[in-house]
């Protein structure tokens, strides 16, 4: 059984570079979460020439909008949500230093590009475990767009939180792999 990879934010291009589809990482560090309407306005603040409400370089973004924690827990529900809804927000991201994204199943394939291009990953969480990634999660502070919800910018802080690498800088595809190797399977 492959080894896990333990990384920390923010990310380096030495730590992207080192990442192929398929491994299992433990990202200890901040990360940020922000779904559609949240990257609808961060994109529309890059087009105007404002700043955003943190510095994407060498970070990650989490596709969640996680629910209200109980009372003396950090954070409630905190699944990943599916990544394809934010494809259309992701070049003007990557521009200013993004390096990595985490959601819920495939991306289009111009992002795949775009990750090559701008030597970025996209990290696959597992659907149906928000139990799990909940506890990893140690801190959250919303940071922008309270109106939002569940769906405002947070700053977390995490500890071991589990990832696949989906997509890597080299044009891996964890998912095309997969597939290649269950056809292969003689029933």
């Amino acid at each position: 059984m492959a080894e896990e990879i333990r990384i920390t934010t923010p990310l380096t291009e030495d730590v992207i570079e080192n990442l192929r589809a398929g491994n299992k990482v433990l990202i200890t560090g901040y990360i940020y979460t922000a779904r559609d309407a949240a990257h609808k306005r961060m994109v529309e603040a890059i087009q105007r020439g404002e700043p955003l409400p943190f510095d994407v370089k060498g970070q990650i973004i989490y596709y969640v909008g996680p629910t209200p924690p109980k009372p003396g827990e950090v954070i409630g529900s905190a699944g990943p949500t599916t990544s394809t809804r934010m494809d259309k927000y992701v070049e003007p991201l990557l521009k200013l230093g993004l390096k990595g994204m985490i959601g819920k199943g495939y991306r289009q394939p111009f992002v795949k590009e775009l990750l090559k291009k701008y030597k970025a990953v996209y990290f696959a969480a597992v659907g149906g475990v928000a139990a799990l990634y909940k506890d990893r999660i140690k801190s959250a502070e919303i940071i922008a767009y309270e109106d939002l919800g569940p769906e405002a910018v947070r700053k977390l802080y995490v500890e071991d939180f589990p990832v696949v690498v989906a997509y890597d800088i080299y044009g891996g595809d964890l998912f095309e792999e997969g597939r290649k190797k269950y056809a292969q399977i003689e029933i």
